[in-house]
């Protein structure tokens, strides 16, 4: 299997040494919140960055279980690599068939440990998302239209009654405020349909909330 780190096509190395092993860790961004009617509630969000690291070292010189051909001197691996972390641009990882990804680096640690001229390093690393800026176009100058004339109000016999509204308070339920205003906590339902634009589960309210009552 060949490790590779890539910045362009005329900018890239293989390991001359592959690590031992190397994983990445996966996180998603969830949300624990606590809900008055059923207690503890994991609201699932969108997926994490990648993280890893890679560990090994570069060889001042051939071993068998190394990537000889076209090896390099250690420290020019090393400059390599502190180039393109501070160029600040983000690069590709490929491990042989199964892994291709950008990534950024996060951190390179690297010294000698003996008289070999071996130089041993841990690279951390994080995947890279670009992010797509769209430009909006500006609207178009509309050109000034002629004022309307006035229209006669139009008389009405009946007044429209106010809308009611309730203000969600700690504590509250749907089905107490149902109970509240209607006699019967089975009436919520009432209260949901009218405010689905506002609610988007009916055990989910937070105080602050400002109801509609039909």
């Amino acid at each position: 299997m060949e490790f590779w780190l890539k910045k362009s096509n005329s900018d890239k190395f293989m390991l001359p040494v592959n690590p031992e092993s190397f994983s990445f860790t996966e996180k998603h961004n969830n949300t624990s919140v606590n809900v008055n009617s059923i207690g503890e509630v994991n609201l699932i969000g969108k997926r994490g960055l990648k993280e890893g690291t890679i560990s090994s070292f570069f060889p001042n010189q051939n071993y068998n279980f190394g990537n000889n051909s076209g090896r390099k001197k250690p420290y020019t691996y090393v400059n390599t690599i502190l180039k393109w972390k501070e160029a600040g641009k983000p690069i590709r990882l490929i491990v042989g068939g199964n892994i291709n990804v950008q990534v950024t680096i996060e951190s390179f640690k690297y010294g000698e440990q003996d008289g070999t001229g071996d130089v041993y390093y841990l690279l951390g690393l994080k995947e890279y998302r670009a992010v797509k800026v769209v430009k909006r176009p500006k609207p178009k100058p509309t050109k000034p239209s002629k004022p309307a004339k006035p229209s006669k109000p139009q008389r009405t016999t009946e007044n429209k009654p106010k809308q009611k509204t309730y203000t969600v308070k700690k504590g509250d339920c749907l089905w107490n405020i149902a109970k509240k205003f209607y006699g019967n906590g089975a009436q919520y339902t009432k209260i949901y349909n009218a405010n689905k634009s506002k609610i988007k589960n009916p055990n989910l309210i937070y105080p602050g909330q400002v109801l509609v009552i039909p």
